[in-house]
């Protein structure tokens, strides 16, 4: 089995899993808001249709980076992202410090 670049518990295989149970979630999530948004809740669902595309967005860019071999590389200072965080949030870019400090 080959592993993720740097994570040497998360398979390739495990996290292109991980990102697509991600996608299907937030596909279903974003029919369910535009399906069922009342005119008076415009404003919430707008920003809750902008705010699962970034998701959307980031899950593609994990893909990218897992075919470019970085996935589980941290962009800030280029450390292995703990498996643990992966598990948790596969399209994360950043460790949490890294993360942190961009806040």
């Amino acid at each position: 089995m080959t592993t993720v670049a740097r994570s040497p518990n998360m398979t390739v295989h495990e996290a292109r899993q991980r990102l697509q149970q991600e996608r299907n979630s937030r596909l279903t999530q974003l029919s369910a808001i535009e399906a069922g948004a009342a005119p008076a809740d415009g404003d919430l669902a707008t920003a809750r249709t902008a705010a699962i595309r970034r998701v959307l967005t980031e899950i593609t860019a994990a893909e990218h980076r897992l075919t470019g071999d970085t996935y589980g590389t941290c962009q800030g200072c280029k450390t292995r992202i703990p498996v643990e965080r992966l598990e948790i949030l596969p399209y994360v870019r950043c460790c949490v410090r890294c993360q942190q400090l961009a806040a």
